[in-house]
Formats: structure tokens, sequence, C-alpha cells
């Protein structure tokens, strides 16, 4: 089957089993005129980025409800939008959504540029992310590949060369792919394909717009691809986290420093994180262990932090953290790793 008979084929099967998303127009509105919002594309990309779409919803949502425009969201004090994004993971996203975000509006007026190179010099929009704005929010024929369109191309063209070193070649075999006539749609058709036929377990292949052209399914290799190199075994690492209650009720909490994990996120203080972690309190107090640890698994290592706790009096100033308010407290505010933390202290 041609290239452009495959891209034909899919568009045809995308107009009937689009999936919903809050941040998409489907097809039948595009159909009238109706365009993508790019700060809604551009802010559903940078949540998806390691993240499932039934766990973005509702902070897509969020976002879009107290932050309409790219504008409102440059104007928004750095807590507020990482006390937002509480929970949603990979913290550097959250700080340079807030960096390009004011870029737009200081470079470009409040409005996102079409084109990819454009794209790419604003904070935090790699090649993908700009292809995908480029191509839904401007119907650009960019070409754009996450890791379900890796799995679709591999199985549609039967590529064993193991991933990452495949990436190159998946990449232009996807461009072949990208037809001048709605690439916007195409583009989320074809990750819809992955996402919910084209699985990475049991793909649904009688049901796959592509079957009959997928030399993966005909050579019976499918279910194998894409190949993976092995991965390195995850290392663990050790800390401690500190849980200082007031005698009034106000709890120490510090913010995290702007880079490095869960950089810029208010949380407990802890000691380092390493093989051998040194008691470190951020406070003179009794502290007693908690009897549990915390445990939280980061891109690169697994973590298990001891957790401690102590009663303080009034007059007692901290080593450092800031003491906030039982009312003005809400774990839901922490990263998920800190709301572990509370629930064990």
């Amino acid at each position: 089957m041609r290239d452009a008979d495959l891209s034909a084929t899919l568009l045809a099967w995308y107009d009937r089993h689009a999936r919903v998303m809050p941040w998409r127009v489907g097809p039948a509105a595009r159909a009238e005129g109706v365009r993508p919002d790019p700060y809604a594309v551009w802010l559903s990309e940078i949540m998806l980025q390691q993240t499932t779409v039934a766990a973005v919803r509702d902070y897509f949502r969020t976002f879009v409800t107290r932050w309409p425009t790219v504008a409102d969201l440059a104007a928004a004090e750095d807590g507020d939008v990482m006390a937002a994004w509480a929970g949603l993971g990979y913290y550097a996203r959250a700080r340079n959504l807030l960096k390009c975000a004011r870029a737009v509006v200081d470079r470009h007026g409040g409005a996102f540029p079409a084109d990819p190179d454009a794209l790419r010099a604003l904070p935090g929009i790699g090649p993908y992310t700009a292809a995908a704005v480029s191509a839904i929010a401007f119907d650009l024929p960019e070409t754009v590949v996450d890791g379900n369109v890796e799995r679709v191309i591999a199985r549609l063209r039967d590529i064993h060369t193991p991933l990452p070193k495949a990436k190159a070649e998946l990449t232009a075999l996807a461009a072949d792919l990208t037809p001048e006539v709605r690439p916007g749609d195409y583009a989320q058709a074809v990750m819809d394909l992955g996402a919910t036929v084209c699985t990475p377990r049991n793909p649904a292949c009688g049901l796959c717009p592509w079957r009959d052209g997928c030399a993966g399914r005909l050579a019976g290799s499918h279910v194998d691809l894409p190949k993976k190199a092995p991965k390195k075994k995850k290392p663990t690492r050790l800390g401690i986290a500190y849980v200082a209650r007031r005698v009034d009720g106000a709890l120490l909490l510090e913010r995290r420093p702007d880079k490095g994990l869960l950089g810029g996120t208010l949380g407990w203080p802890c000691s380092a994180w390493d093989d051998a972690p040194q008691e470190d309190p951020p406070i003179a107090a009794e502290w007693k262990d908690a009897g549990a640890e915390a445990r939280h698994t980061f891109t690169h290592f697994h973590l298990r932090l001891a957790v401690r706790t102590a009663l303080v009096p009034m007059d007692r100033a901290p080593a450092r953290g800031t003491f906030i308010e039982a009312g003005a407290f809400d774990p839901k505010d922490l990263p998920t790793l800190m709301r572990k933390v509370h629930a064990l202290a």
C-alpha cells in the first residue's frame, strides 16, 4: 500500500474513532473551520510528556480554568503554578512551562509562533513539542513522533533495530507518511492508533486500518516490536525526611532549589539523598523515627526516605525552612513523594 493510501486510510479511521480530549478540536469541528488553541495544544503536550492521558485530564482543566491564556499563566506566581502541578511529576516541566509562557509574551506578544524553529527557540520546547504544536495547532506538515508512533511505525515497516538506536530511522519513515493535507489530524490519528489499537501488549490488529499493509503483522513479528536495548538497573538512594510540627499546629516546610529533582516545589526538609545519608535536621528537637520509609522511583534511581517527626515549641527558630500555619497547609500542594512522607508522619 502506498504511503498516501496509508495516510488517507488512517485519516478516514480517525474521522470515526478520534478520542475526545479536553484540549483537542475533533475532526468534525475542524471540518467546520474551528481551529485549535495553540496554548491548549502546547500546555497539553508539556503535561503529556512521560504522563498518561488519564492523569493529565484534570490537571489540564485546572490550569485552563485558572489561567485561560498564556498571558494569564505568564503572570502567575511561581509557587501557585508549582502547587497546581503538584502530583503530576517531572517538575522541570512546570518550571519550563512558566519560562516558556513568559517568553511567548515577551518575544511574541502572547501569541505562539507557528514556525517550528521559532517554537524550538522557546524554553522547554524540543523537536517533538515544536512539531506537535506546528502540526496540530497550525496544520503544518511536521512529523510528530512519540512512543506510540515509534511502536506503530516499527510494526508497520517491520523494523527490528532496537530503540533508542532506531529513532532516526523510525522518524524518517514517519515523515514519509505525513500528508500535506490535514497533517494536524494525521499526527493525532497515528498517536491515537498507537494508544488504542496498536498497543504494547495484545494489539487489536483486527480493528487496525493499517492491518493489510502492516509488514510486522504479515511477518508475525509485530508483537515483539519495537525492539528495545536492555535497560540498566536503577540504583537505590537513601535519605531522611524531617516533619516538624510546632505546638500551634504550624508545619515546617521548605521550597527546594529551582534546579534539581522536585525543583521549585514545597516539601519537607531532607538530608542529602545518597548511599549513606547523614542526619541533617532543620531545627533542634527531639526527633522520633516514624518507623516507616517513603519509597519513590525517579527516572534514574529508586529512593527510600526514612521519616523523622518532632514537636517543637513556639520560640524555636529553624535553621532552614519556614513554618506554615496549619490552616494554610494543604498536602495536595506537595509533590507525590512529599505526600507519602506526610501520610507516614
